[in-house]
């Protein structure tokens, strides 16, 4: 697989306007990326803009914070689908997990996946407010709910992604679940890096940079 089709080039700015969102679906068809990655509001017209494509529409949900009420969550979740969203990428309850109400973060992704059916569920566990292990506890929960990926971050924490984390998420998931990572992934030689360490998405948006800082980097396959 060519590497722009490892990248959700993704726009998330609160500052970001329709002629934003039409230019990031540009790109992604210019570059073929996998996806773009947009908050809920944008969805139609990114399925208008990228129809006849490959291309897919992500939507975040309980973004970026998560704490807000599940029905909320659901409702965000449902209207992205049938606005023609195929993927939903959705922020735990991050307090509700460090405070282990375990049962109530399960729920929540399960209740998600079911709104959503056969479409993709992401799940962001957000790890820069995590300790190792409620990282561990947070990725088995994802598994056990059913999701289709575990995503490092939002891009809007204190932190993003990296190595040690994805490692510790790929002995959890055991190949069970994909992996996304986000935050912070500038460049070709870190993309490349998150790839080998068994990353199958890349939520960044320095995509044009990632898959043109390296000449031959459309054509490497993985």
């Amino acid at each position: 697989m060519k590497l722009s089709k490892y990248i959700d080039h993704t726009l998330l700015k609160a500052s970001a306007v329709e002629a934003d969102i039409i230019q990031l679906c540009n790109e992604a068809i210019k570059y073929d990326f996998y996806a773009v990655c947009v908050n809920s509001c944008y969805v139609g017209l990114c399925v208008e803009q990228l129809k006849n494509t490959a291309i897919k529409t992500a939507a975040v949900v309980g973004f970026p914070l998560g704490a807000m009420e599940t029905h909320s969550k659901i409702s965000e979740a449902k209207n992205a689908i049938n606005a023609g969203a195929d993927e939903i990428d959705m922020v735990i309850n991050i307090g509700f997990l460090k405070d282990k109400k375990y049962s109530e973060v399960v729920a929540e992704m399960k209740a998600i996946k079911n709104i959503i059916g056969d479409k993709i569920l992401k799940v962001i566990i957000e790890t820069c407010y995590l300790s190792d292990d409620e990282k561990k506890i947070a990725t088995q929960l994802v598994v056990d709910a059913g999701a289709d990926y575990v995503k490092t971050s939002t891009g809007f924490g204190n932190g993003g992604a990296n190595i040690t984390d994805i490692q510790l998420m790929k002995a959890i998931t055991q190949d069970k679940i994909k992996i996304k990572a986000s935050g912070g992934i500038r460049d070709y030689e870190t993309a490349i890096q998150y790839i080998e360490n068994g990353v199958m998405r890349i939520g960044t948006s320095n995509g044009i940079q990632i898959v043109t800082n390296n000449s031959d980097s459309n054509s490497t396959t993985y």
